[in-house]
């Protein structure tokens, strides 16, 4: 009786947790609203007094206005909780994305997207791995750093330092370098889109494979349009999906040297690093596509897929704080910058090949 007692979870500790996250999730939705209130106003304001202004999407003034609070007052310890659960609605968003995608466009791009992100990741790790030991950083370091640009950012650093068996302050230094370029890659991004007049479907695929972090892909995604949002989002889903098949590879290299634990299990060990949310976004758009919901369903999917993602791109500028990045030196983010500099280069020339040959 004891152990089953023991392994039941206490209704009172999951209302504390409930509890908890609530503070962060009010702070979300009320800075996301504000972002959306402020692109309709200025929208109403300038229709009525026919002034010409570029419409500046709810993405952009969420995450202006969550950079505000974070590097001004801060966000009190109260909110850290429900902030964080950011990630989630990030995951649920895409999952709900899926019903935006008839299956045969996700083979379709999906594969497009899968070949582009072989060449392109081969390619970066290398160059990562060359201007780490330029640079002098620690392997460990660099190896974090090269995962980080070449995946998907913060979670593949995540996932890879127990599996490398990392130092904290080598995992700390590798997490500040790619939030700070990834919070770049938002403003610079759109403006390079732009002035090279790329299509929604070849600017979605380039931010899709060149920006980190799977939040800011999405919301530079959205930042040019929603059609590029769509194909930036399943574009990085693709890039995602290698993500064990890359963290296995450093772990038995690491093993090798003597210098991480051996993979015991390395068919479960793939199950446990994989992104199971890949799984949701096929779900729902085999769903889609064999006709299981209904017009009016599926604009429904549609509209919370866009409020799940209007809270994470209010979590994208409430957990950036550019003080704290700031004290992590010059080197790991002078390394991220310029490996960044060269992925965006290498997968803006991939996909303006892929569009002229492949006509995206």
């Amino acid at each position: 009786m004891s152990t089953i007692a023991l392994s039941t979870p206490r209704p009172a500790s999951l209302v504390r947790h409930i509890l908890d996250l609530v503070p962060g999730l009010l702070l979300l939705i009320a800075v996301g609203f504000a972002g959306k209130l402020i692109e309709q106003s200025i929208a109403v304001y300038t229709k009525t007094h026919h002034i010409v202004f570029p419409n500046i999407e709810y993405v952009l003034w969420a995450i202006v206005i969550g950079l505000l609070i974070a590097n001004t007052t801060g966000v009190p310890r109260i909110f850290a909780a429900g902030v964080a659960t950011y990630e989630f609605w990030l995951k649920t968003g895409i999952v709900l994305l899926g019903a935006r995608f008839l299956l045969g466009d996700v083979l379709h791009l999906g594969g497009i997207s899968l070949l582009l992100v072989a060449v392109a990741l081969s390619l970066s790790l290398t160059f990562m791995h060359l201007l780490g030991r330029a640079f002098k950083l620690k392997p460990k370091l660099t190896s974090l750093l090269a995962i980080g640009s070449a995946i998907c950012g913060v979670s593949a650093i995540i996932a890879a330092k127990p599996s490398i068996e990392a130092d904290d302050e080598d995992a700390s230094y590798a997490i500040a370098a790619i939030l700070a370029l990834g919070a770049l890659s938002l403003f610079t991004f759109p403006l390079i889109g732009h002035s090279l007049h790329l299509s929604d479907k070849a600017y979605g695929l380039w931010a899709g494979l060149a920006v980190d972090n799977t939040a800011e892909a999405t919301a530079a995604g959205a930042l040019y349009s929603d059609a590029a949002g769509k194909v930036a989002v399943l574009a990085k889903t693709t890039r995602n999906a290698l993500i064990g098949f890359v963290v296995l590879a450093y772990a038995i290299y690491w093993s090798s040297r003597g210098e991480a634990q051996a993979i015991g299990n390395k068919a479960a060990f793939l199950w446990r690093k994989f992104p199971k949310f890949v799984l949701g976004f096929l779900l729902i758009s085999l769903l889609a596509t064999l006709g299981f919901f209904t017009k009016a369903q599926l604009t429904s999917v549609a509209n919370l897929s866009r409020w799940a993602f209007l809270l994470t791109f209010a979590g994208v500028g409430l957990r950036t704080n550019l003080r704290e990045l700031g004290k992590q030196g010059w080197r790991p983010f002078a390394v991220g910058a310029i490996g960044e500099v060269f992925i965006a280069l290498l997968t803006l020339g991939l996909v303006y090949g892929a569009d002229k040959f492949l006509h995206l």
